[in-house]
């Protein structure tokens, strides 16, 4: 589909055909299958075709030629269900979208529509569509957004968001929306070349993502007025119902800093709403840990807990998400024609699969992952290397004279502060929660230095290349220690380093240009969980340390923001501090 026009040559067509003309044998045969028929909106009972990765025929009849390769599956007892699909993926959570797609795939999400933010920031368009190209050959049905801009102030945003590059984006088969719309204020403000791509989207009969917090139902009315089409910002059951009223498809959220969806659930069926077809589900983008117990499994499974019927439950994670992105005729449905994305289970309340089939290839089955169903990926043939940084940090960097800095209201929204504490010296007390802060030019042209408040009380120097621009966060007590962590950044090619009173207490290295692992999920999760466990043991107090990583410099969220310009009044749209040249 991405290196042709068409997801399936002629040549394959025909030998679909032959399939039910009984020429050419099944891959695989499904027999005594109970599946659900979302179309009749029942469990059905059927005996299912697949070759190769396409359903050719669900229905009474067994194959009239069936040769000794056919894989002929007794389905008794088992109930199937079509793969889950994720409609607001964020695949560079530190981990990367292969692995992501791996990991998940075990819980039954076969397919993903995922950011493409740190695509378009950090490689080439070549790079990136031949990414694109690898990822498209993977189990896993892999789409992309496009985004219209960078959720951040860059000193170079009109190259990587230039109307070529927007719109080559935009024509690629694998991308299906623009968005997220992060920059909506500015649209509203006048902004025509994000209205064109806009209008440009929508020529192309492709969605529009919203990212609207807060939003009066005046904005929302506008929006929906220029073009925009789903929204997964609702925190309330009012702000779902108001989005719904404005006819936005509304995508439910459960995450680990916006864990809403069973309270949202409750609060919409107790304003009277009882149909759920205009309703996705997502996890929008959480940290690895936040994945140990399941992916869309789990949400279909809060679902059902708050009184959702079970059919609408797997629809908001199946049907309805493909039907939204005008692929139902690939994706969401058990049927005749459709990509073999199907997920066996034992009981519809409990839609953690025990088998899942991706693309007509066994993922897992009875209960255990299928080894190397995945390919293996050379990083480096996509400029996704480890970091070389070919400056040094050192003493004179490490002036800190603002008169106010950065505090943290909760992991994402940060506000300014006057600083009142005795900041003169190299180190501050560890009696209060405020200590030094640097955001560096990957590059090393620049920096910026300030104060933070609210992160730790402890940590003596933490270095981070993993952060909302690319650039390296650093902070702690003691500059020498931030200077050590650094260092050591340097010396494994970019990742997170902790020091403290002098020694190295925690590394992770993260060697895709510093922003994401090349280890499997399950290890990815173990270190997360000792890195969130020594940061809030140093004095973080909020949801997820991780996250305020990820949005330090993210423009989209009020108040304050570090970025590549300087420090950022995100409400005034102005640069406070500009940036210092090194």
């Amino acid at each position: 589909m991405l290196d042709q026009r068409y997801r399936w040559k002629n040549k394959d067509l025909r030998d679909h055909v032959s399939v039910l003309d009984g020429e050419i044998s099944p891959t695989i045969v499904l027999q005594n299958a109970a599946y659900l028929n979302q179309n009749l909106r029942k469990w059905m009972h059927a005996t299912i075709w697949i070759y190769q990765d396409r359903i050719i025929y669900v229905g009474k009849e067994m194959p009239k030629h069936v040769n000794d390769d056919c894989e002929i599956i007794d389905c008794t007892n088992k109930l199937l269900v079509p793969g889950y699909i994720e409609p607001h993926a964020h695949p560079f959570q530190i981990y990367n979208p292969l692995t992501f797609a791996q990991y998940t795939s075990q819980y039954g999400t076969t397919t993903l529509i995922n950011d493409n933010l740190v695509l378009a920031m950090q490689l080439s368009k070549k790079k990136a569509f031949a990414l694109l190209g690898f990822m498209r050959n993977i189990p896993s049905s892999m789409y992309w957004w496009c985004r219209y801009d960078a959720q951040t102030e860059l000193h170079d945003e009109e190259q990587v968001f230039s109307h070529s590059n927007i719109k080559s984006w935009l024509n690629h088969d694998a991308v299906l929306q623009g968005g997220e719309l992060t920059a909506w204020p500015r649209l509203l403000e006048g902004d025509d070349m994000i209205l064109h791509w806009m209008q440009e989207t929508k020529r192309m009969r492709k969605q529009i993502e919203g990212h609207f917090p807060g939003a009066s139902e005046n904005t929302l009315a506008k929006l929906m007025l220029l073009g925009v089409d789903a929204d997964h910002e609702a925190m309330t059951g009012k702000e779902v119902l108001e989005r719904i009223l404005q006819g936005y498809m509304v995508t439910l959220r459960y995450s680990s800093i916006r864990p809403d969806l069973p309270r949202l659930l409750r609060e919409i069926q107790a304003l009277g709403i009882n149909h759920y077809d205009k309703f996705m589900l997502t996890t929008d983008g959480a940290p690895s840990y936040f994945y140990q117990k399941g992916h869309m499994d789990c949400l279909i499974r809060i679902a059902i807990e708050q009184g959702v019927p079970v059919i609408d439950a797997y629809n908001m994670a199946t049907m309805n998400i493909a039907r939204y992105y005008n692929m139902e005729h690939l994706h969401g449905n058990i049927a005749t024609g459709r990509v073999a994305n199907i997920n066996f289970i034992t009981d519809e309340k409990n839609p953690t699969p025990e088998s899942v089939l991706a693309k007509g290839v066994w993922l897992k089955k009875d209960g255990e992952e299928i080894r190397d169903a995945f390919p293996s990926i050379d990083w480096n043939n996509y400029d996704l290397s480890p970091l070389d940084l070919r400056w040094e940090l050192n003493q004179h960097d490490m002036e800190f004279s603002m008169p106010f800095g950065i505090k943290l209201e909760n992991a994402v929204i940060t506000k300014p502060y006057s600083i009142s504490i005795n900041v003169v010296g190299d180190s501050l007390s560890k009696e209060h929660d405020e200590c030094f802060f640097m955001l560096l030019d990957r590059f090393g042209k620049w920096r910026i230095n300030t104060f933070l408040k609210g992160f730790t009380k402890e940590i003596d120097g933490l270095a981070s290349s993993y952060s909302g621009d690319g650039d390296i966060i650093l902070l702690g007590k003691k500059q020498v220690d931030m200077i050590k962590a650094f260092k050591r950044l340097k010396e494994i090619g970019g990742g997170i380093v902790l020091y403290k009173e002098g020694k190295l207490i925690f590394e992770i290295t993260l060697p895709l240009n510093g922003m994401m692992a090349d280890i499997p999920i399950q290890e990815l999760i173990k270190k997360e969980k000792e890195l969130i466990q020594i940061i809030k043991g140093a004095g973080f107090s909020f949801d997820d340390p991780i996250y305020a990583l990820a949005f330090f410099s993210s423009t989209h969220l009020p108040y304050i923001r570090i970025t590549q310009r300087g420090l950022f009044d995100v409400l005034n749209k102005s640069v406070l501090f500009p940036a210092i040249m090194r």
